[in-house]
């Protein structure tokens, strides 16, 4: 007696991807913009000042989204990590001044997500792109000096107190 066997599948093959003309020449922007800006003539190398054309940092020439470390040392401080998640990373600065936290995202909207649920306890903070940092009030504006972004003021829940 044989037990005749259902016939085998081939394994299923996924459709050959011929690369698109748009994505080819995406693909080549981002292999080659890293090279020309790297090797690019800069100014500053005959004494003069470099203006770069887009920046989200005026004072110190860097292009948001940025890393918590990068952040930090441009506020002046090592941040320790607190948070290091697919969502979010998070790094604490303590300095003389202040402790301060700066929290960036690999999304825009993670980082909207993130602003939406801080909204429960007030507050403000700034914000660049992909980044988030929460510090003093007094502090916020000499940090957008030096990182860009724009103060925002979050509403707390709840009534607002009242007298002073």
């Amino acid at each position: 007696m044989s037990q005749q066997q259902p016939p085998v599948r081939p394994a299923r093959r996924s459709p050959s991807r011929v690369p698109r003309p748009g994505a080819l020449a995406a693909a080549g922007v981002l292999v080659v913009l890293p090279l020309v800006t790297a090797c690019g003539g800069d100014k500053d190398a005959g004494g003069g000042k470099a203006t770069p054309s887009v920046t989200a940092a005026p004072a110190a020439g860097v292009v948001a989204p940025a890393k918590v470390e990068v952040i930090a040392g441009l506020t002046g401080c090592k941040a320790k990590i607190r948070i290091d998640a697919d969502e979010l990373r998070q790094g604490l600065c303590r300095t003389e001044k202040a402790d301060y936290l700066i929290t960036t995202f690999p999304e825009e909207k993670l980082k909207e997500t993130w602003l939406e649920s801080a909204r429960v306890y007030g507050g403000k903070y700034l914000v660049g792109t992909r980044w988030v940092v929460s510090a003093k009030p007094a502090l916020l504006e000499s940090f957008r000096a030096k990182l860009g972004g724009t103060i925002r003021e979050l509403r707390g829940i709840g009534p607002k107190p009242t007298g002073s």
